[in-house]
């Protein structure tokens, strides 16, 4: 028996997906802690390492399309997390057996910055400068 109240701890671990890059785990956290607010579920990011994380090939070369998200859905449907986070841009479009796209949180602000060495900018970038993102 004790004394006072008692609160009951989550019995539950949500085990969330997300690629290892700085980006994607900063917004696998904010999700985390949205779940975790409107919950009180605790939540364990789960680091996937995909092809397109791995290779030095081009997007392009390597099928464009899913390459980033494959090693993510396949971690899903083997149980190894109960959800994951993905940036929308990467996703493929055509539905995938057995997965649902269960939410789309309010879209941040798109805007984009170029950081570049020596002082260039977008307007003195030299032609077929190549631009990572």
């Amino acid at each position: 028996m004790t004394d006072g109240p008692t609160t009951s701890a989550p019995t539950t671990t949500l085990r969330i997906g997300t690629r290892g890059s700085a980006l994607a785990l900063a917004q696998t956290r904010a999700i985390a802690a949205e779940i975790t607010d409107a919950s009180g579920l605790e939540v364990e990011l789960v680091p996937v390492t995909t092809h397109g994380d791995t290779s030095r090939a081009s997007l392009s070369s390597l099928g464009g399309t899913g390459v980033f998200a494959s090693a993510l859905r396949e971690s899903l449907l083997r149980g190894e997390c109960d959800l994951v986070v993905h940036s929308l841009k990467d996703l493929p479009t055509a539905p995938y057996a057995g997965l649902t796209v269960a939410s789309v949180p309010v879209r941040e602000d798109p805007r984009d910055v170029l950081c570049a060495r020596d002082g260039l900018t977008m307007a003195t970038l030299p032609r077929g400068a190549r631009v990572g993102t």
